[in-house]
């Protein structure tokens, strides 16, 4: 297919097939990314509403119903798992540290309600696996909100048509100040491994690049050789404050990622093939103007969304989709088993970085 020919025909919301509808919501854990990104996201999506959520603080909770008009109720945790108010709300977003994930996938489980889940999906592989059990009757979505930013689906479907001829090779970084952007408390979850798991930068940022390798190529890692250091007193706890690392994909492409929770905001996702290369740049951390440019021999093609608020628009698509889905009752992309399959390559990664090693995924 031409260039040209994709760019008339492609549709951004080339998943949707919903016309009508809402999906209840409940926000499980009120932190910045929640009250800043996903509850104004959801605010500016076309099936979701947000009408439940949940802190460890009753007052928080409180607080954050009485200044959004939509949420009818405010519950700690345990009112949660109680099963308190569950028809108040069709589904839940997980959006709390790592580690306390599972406990309430099981929660939406025992109460039949779907599940919008953060990535990664747990602290570990063993406590991943737990989670996919608990939830096998219920729709999981693991939080990959750029398997549904139009211009990642726009590389992968110009791969898919061979505008780059054969992958050859993927090149990924994703890197930000965390101490200044997430927090300035050097005790702040991501960098304790009781809470984060493996480490605070591959988990965090690492992922992102790995996942949309897997999207865009529609192929799983299978091996992987890494090198991790931390230096600033704030990452003691943790083997990675920054980290560089490869990954080898079934389908022969070989991937070089490089990851850092203390260098500058920056991302970019390069896609390079036998006949051409796709880069999205700036990437993953809601920079703009984010563009999608192909080269192919002497020539060039920009596209410019002209998306202004990236970040939000990311989200809203990634609950839009996933409302889609729960309301038709049809599968669900980036399922839990998804989610599990990249903590089995997030530890082989960790693995491979302990021992100097090449380690497979297993």
């Amino acid at each position: 297919m031409a260039i040209e020919d994709y760019l008339a025909e492609f549709t951004e919301r080339d998943w949707q097939e919903l016309d009508s509808g809402t999906l209840r919501v409940a926000m499980i854990g009120l932190g910045w990314w929640t009250m800043e990104e996903a509850m104004p996201a959801v605010e500016d999506s076309e099936f979701c509403e947000t009408t439940a959520v949940v802190s460890g603080s009753e007052d928080k909770a409180a607080r954050v119903r009485d200044e959004n008009e939509t949420v009818e109720v405010a519950l700690t945790y345990d009112e949660l798992i109680d099963g308190e108010a569950v028809d108040a709300y069709d589904a839940l977003y997980v959006c709390t540290p790592n580690a306390y994930h599972k406990e309430y996938v099981e929660a939406a489980a025992e109460h039949d309600k779907a599940v919008l889940c953060e990535k990664p999906l747990e602290a570990t592989v063993e406590r991943a696996e737990d989670l996919v059990a608990a939830a096998e009757d219920i729709p999981l979505m693991t939080a990959y909100r750029m398997q549904t930013d139009p211009d990642v689906r726009r590389m992968r479907e110009l791969i898919h048509e061979g505008a780059i001829g054969e992958p050859v090779a993927v090149e990924g970084h994703m890197t930000q100040t965390m101490l200044d952007v997430v927090s300035d408390d050097v005790d702040q979850w991501r960098v304790d491994p009781d809470k984060a798991g493996y480490g605070a930068t591959v988990m965090d940022l690492g992922i992102y690049p790995l996942n949309t390798a897997r999207f865009v190529l529609d192929a799983e890692p299978v091996a992987a050789t890494a090198m991790m250091r931390s230096e600033h007193q704030a990452f003691s706890k943790v083997p990675d404050e920054h980290a560089s690392f490869t990954v080898e994909y079934a389908d022969g492409t070989t991937a070089a990622y490089t990851a850092s929770q203390n260098a500058q905001l920056s991302g970019r996702f390069s896609v390079i093939g036998t006949e051409g290369e796709l880069t999205i740049d700036p990437i993953f951390l809601g920079q703009t103007p984010q563009t999608l440019t192909l080269r192919r021999g002497d020539r060039t093609v920009e596209i410019d969304s002209g998306r202004r608020d990236m970040m939000g628009s990311e989200m809203t698509e990634e609950f839009d989709y996933f409302a889609d889905r729960v309301l038709r009752e049809e599968p669900i992309g980036p399922d839990g088993q998804h989610g599990l399959d990249d903590m089995y390559a997030l530890k082989a990664i960790y693995d491979a970085a302990e021992t100097g090693e090449r380690v497979t995924v297993e």
